[in-house]
């Protein structure tokens, strides 16, 4: 079967700047960050009370804070998505307030916050008639779905998948970092030489794939195409990335090779970024072993929106494709006094560039982690 080419035709998010993947972006662009105190649970017993949370829902409600997020993200669709497009779902908890709930209750019901739960009530929402796939891979899990999706489209199995991907600010992940002394009291501060964690955002956010031979005979605007995409897993520790980068390094390689391009071709890097010592280390070793003496300019958006768990692939894909739309680049939102390290990396203003292929990378626990190339 012959190759095709998979390419971005539609996306939209709802996140703690507002309703619109474009209030995000200015709000990115204009180093302003939606990092404030939790207001919808008590943090007293945390070690941290900073979230970017989506104001305007309603915690311990009928319905989860997810579902509120995805109704609201199906009102912004922007084009008619086709009834036999198949769903990815990328999500790391879900409906996890109901579980929350049933703890503090005593009334476990598992089944309630079951990701193929929510798998049934997004094919609903979004009226999908096509096969739906959870996909949940620690925080690289949206990167890792739009990666899935993109092979199988190339590989010419389907030629139509819509990826959602939803995460929100809970007592349990709270409480799971907070344990782990991975929380900054600040907002987040990625590549800063004082960084000390991450703060929690949440985000909803799809992306609606195709090839490009069905793109163009539904005349779609095709706003970006998926190069390559690459994935490893270095096993290093439950938590803690492999420090040498070569988790990182190898996906990165990958995606290359699948793209059939060279490390000179990329003009930017989305970071993954999350503002821990460890990780924004290792990605800056895999970074500089990949380009050796040359330096691509990176950011990242978590001092802006918080870390979005897997949610965070599709956020950082989001942003990149405004980047290639605009040949900018947004400062990264937080930091303050660049490391030394991140030293031509990083910049605390925007940068102006031709920006026509991106990468981005992330990773999560386990050792996972991906790397997404994609161009105008």
């Amino acid at each position: 079967m012959l190759k095709t080419e998979p390419v971005i035709v539609d996306y939209q998010a709802i996140t703690p700047y507002g309703k619109d993947i474009n209030i995000c972006w200015q709000g990115l662009l204009n180093n302003k960050t939606s990092i404030t105190n939790i207001e919808r649970f008590d943090t007293s017993n945390f070690t941290s009370s900073k979230a970017a949370t989506i104001k305007d829902l309603i915690f311990r409600n009928r319905k989860s804070i997810v579902c509120q997020m995805l109704e609201k993200l199906k009102k912004s669709v922007n084009q008619v998505i086709p009834e036999d497009a198949d769903l990815m779902l990328a999500s790391l908890n879900g409906e996890i307030n109901f579980l929350e709930e049933e703890v503090l209750t005593g009334n476990i019901n598992t089944k309630q916050s079951c990701l193929g739960q929510l798998l049934e009530k997004t094919s609903a929402l979004f009226e999908i008639k096509g096969k739906g796939m959870v996909v949940s891979a620690a925080c690289a899990s949206s990167s890792i779905a739009i990666a899935r999706a993109a092979s199988i489209i190339r590989s010419g199995e389907k030629d139509c998948i819509l990826i959602v991907a939803c995460d929100c600010v809970s007592e349990f992940i709270m409480s799971g970092f907070s344990s782990l002394m991975a929380l900054d009291k600040q907002s987040a501060r990625p590549f800063d030489k004082k960084r000390e964690g991450i703060n929690i955002g949440e985000a909803a956010a799809y992306t609606l794939l195709m090839s490009r031979e069905r793109a163009e005979k539904e005349n779609r605007n095709i706003s970006a195409k998926i190069i390559g995409w690459g994935m490893s897993c270095d096993a290093n520790h439950m938590t803690g990335p492999s420090i040498d980068g070569e988790g990182l390094y190898l996906s990165i390689e990958r995606a290359l090779d699948i793209g059939g391009i060279t490390k000179e071709d990329i003009k930017s890097i989305c970071a993954h970024g999350t503002g821990t010592v460890y990780n924004d280390a290792m990605e800056l070793k895999a970074f500089k072993k990949m380009f050796r003496k040359k330096i691509c300019p990176a950011y990242s958006i978590k001092g802006g929106i918080g870390h979005t768990m897997g949610a965070a692939g599709i956020m950082d894909l989001l942003i990149a494709l405004e980047t290639i739309k605009n040949n900018v680049l947004p400062p990264t939102v937080g930091v303050e006094e660049i490391e030394e390290q991140a030293q031509g990396w990083i910049k605390k203003e925007k940068i102006e560039l031709l920006n026509d292929i991106v990468l981005s990378t992330n990773s999560g626990f386990g050792g996972i982690n991906s790397a997404l190339i994609i161009g105008a």
